[in-house]
């Protein structure tokens, strides 16, 4: 074992990142758990720092890697980990660091916007579904979450690192948008056509907001066209990241 106490200052450094995101942030790093996250980061093209395990809890074996490798008991394990049943592995991994122009488009584009999302769990589960439904990128404007919390992390499993994601402010996620031809639809409860009723197989950004507040007057200013998900119930909001995914698989629906 190359570390066995709770007190080791490598220890301490590794939950200090995973709690504080000024730290992530200063030092460039994130943490990122799970034998079938690190494999997706992996197959993505990016390469860990550091990659620990603890053999008294693994099943499954990564190799091939080229990073400082250490084991850890499993009381140093569970120490830092952030899962209720973690699986022995974890890996320190450079932030990504994504920019509009960095974004490569197919033909006929489909775009996430999402404004001032502020819940892990929700951008976590988006991510999940722009990776299952090949979205182009996902534009996160003005954000109240840390894309690279851990998390986030979990809740992507791992499809933050398969997926464009740019943090970037409205008018310069608008402006790339509308220099790239793509129509704007914006996800609002209020709104009276239906997101089914829209023709989703051009060049097209799907905007959403928070629960609470959804989209600002910015998008609902420059929206080409805005869109609504029926509601029959007593409820009058779905979660964000079920609305997403029902107009994303719409659009899908749409062009095959």
């Amino acid at each position: 074992m190359d570390i066995t106490s709770l007190q080791n200052p490598r220890v301490k450094y590794i939950v200090k990142l995973r709690d504080d995101k000024k730290q992530r942030l200063s030092d460039g790093l994130m943490l990122v758990e799970g034998y079938d996250e690190i494999q997706l980061a992996l197959s993505a093209g990016h390469s860990p720092q550091t990659l620990l395990s603890s053999p008294e809890i693994v099943s499954r074996q990564i190799s091939g890697v080229s990073a400082e490798s250490l084991s850890v008991s499993r009381a140093v394990f569970e120490k830092l980990s952030y899962r209720d049943n973690p699986d022995g592995w974890l890996a320190i991994f450079p932030i990504p660091h994504n920019s509009l122009a960095d974004v490569k488009l197919n033909d006929k584009p489909l775009v996430i916007v999402a404004e001032s999302i502020e819940k892990p769990g929700n951008l976590g589960a988006m991510l999940r579904t722009a990776d299952a439904a090949h979205v182009d990128a996902i534009l996160l404007c003005d954000p109240r979450v840390d894309l690279w919390n851990p998390n986030v992390v979990r809740a992507s499993r791992g499809a933050v690192f398969s997926v464009p994601v740019v943090e970037c402010d409205n008018t310069s996620a608008l402006q790339w948008l509308k220099s790239r031809k793509m129509r704007v639809l914006a996800a609002v409860p209020s709104a009276e056509v239906l997101y089914s009723d829209v023709d989703m197989r051009e060049p097209v950004a799907i905007a959403v907001g928070t629960e609470d507040e959804g989209l600002t007057n910015f998008w609902l200013d420059n929206a080409d066209v805005k869109v609504k998900i029926p509601m029959m119930g007593r409820v009058n909001s779905l979660n964000v990241s079920v609305s997403t995914a029902l107009i994303i698989y719409e659009a899908l629906r749409q062009r095959k």
